[in-house]
């Protein structure tokens, strides 16, 4: 079984490009937190390249920006390539399934506010009637 399961932050703004039959790709580095401190009590982090395809390439590639926190749910992939100076090369990927945006940001970049709790929203509620429901 090959599955991998990622949360965190976006350290720069995902790339998008397009494969020569048209099909949408993006990628973007994920840093995610681990859980035990450096010998500093700092924090520490693991980078991990993400690939995404078609439709939610292109979704990534609107919605998410550098701080983003996002969830991955993919496969790793590991692949290889001779570079120009003839030295091969070895690349790790997680290719995703499934990304889910976890905070949303506004057009400066901000981090928008969160919503207010669900008890402060219900006491704005009127009650219904059950005899007025249509079911």
């Amino acid at each position: 079984m090959n599955k991998v399961i990622l949360i965190g932050n976006l350290v720069k703004d995902p790339e998008i490009t397009t494969t020569n039959s048209g099909v949408s790709v993006c990628r973007f580095s994920l840093a995610v937190q681990r859980r035990f401190a450096n010998a500093d009590n700092g924090p520490q982090a693991d980078f991990f390249n993400i690939v995404v395809w078609r439709g939610q390439a292109e979704n990534c590639h609107k919605f998410l920006k550098k701080g983003s926190k996002c969830s991955v749910i993919g496969r790793i992939q590991n692949s290889s390539y001779e570079a120009s100076d003839g030295t091969k090369r070895y690349v790790t990927e997680i290719v995703a399934e499934e990304v889910e945006f976890l905070s949303s940001r506004n057009s400066d970049g901000q981090e928008s506010p969160k919503p207010s709790s669900p008890k402060a929203d219900t006491a704005e509620l009127e009650p219904i009637d059950d005899d007025s429901l249509p079911f």
